[in-house]
């Protein structure tokens, strides 16, 4: 069994998918860090709710965010950015349609309403937030590198669905909004 460390990040460098080194502040992995950091509060939101239909979109998420890591974590090619593009324009779609499902069960928003409620509720709420930053970053990092041009829609896609989550997680354990 291989050893959990190796010392090669001792001098504040990390390697990406094709090898090649890379400073551990670079704007690239903060971006992907970021995305590490969301997926690691979507499964302490799962952890906090047995409601099955949450948990099984919670679920597809975290998977989706690991091929979002996977993506960031490439310096792509022109080929590559063609070929193997791990986030897909259906996953963006996907969201979309959880979006419109979820949301169909809410009342309409008439002001905003103050991050509260259950503990799930809350830690997608932290979600949300920690969405929105890995967003910037990665918006920032294809400014000035090329990316798979789904990143960005699909970030996005899921601050909103995480917001929408967050509102039915609390409706269908009988919180009422604070406004």
């Amino acid at each position: 069994m291989p050893r959990m460390y190796t010392r090669s990040g001792d001098k504040g460098e990390t390697g990406l998918f094709s090898g090649e080194r890379v400073p551990k502040d670079s704007l690239r992995v903060e971006a992907y860090g970021t995305v590490d950091e969301l997926s690691s509060w979507i499964g302490y939101a799962r952890s906090l709710t047995d409601d099955k239909d949450i948990d099984h979109v919670l679920e597809n998420l975290q998977r989706d965010l690991s091929l979002a890591c996977a993506d960031l974590a490439t310096r792509p090619t022109r080929e590559r950015l063609r070929k193997d593009a791990q986030v897909t324009d259906a996953m963006v779609k996907r969201l979309e349609a959880d979006i419109d499902r979820l949301d169909a069960e809410l009342p309409p928003l008439s002001t905003f309403i103050i991050p509260s409620g259950t503990e799930a509720a809350m830690a997608l709420n932290v979600a949300r937030t920690v969405a929105r930053r890995a967003e910037r970053r990665t918006v920032s990092l294809a400014q000035r590198e090329e990316l798979n041009s789904q990143l960005v829609p699909y970030l996005n896609r899921l601050s909103s669905l995480l917001f929408v989550l967050t509102r039915v997680v609390n409706k269908r354990s009988c919180v009422t909004e604070t406004k």
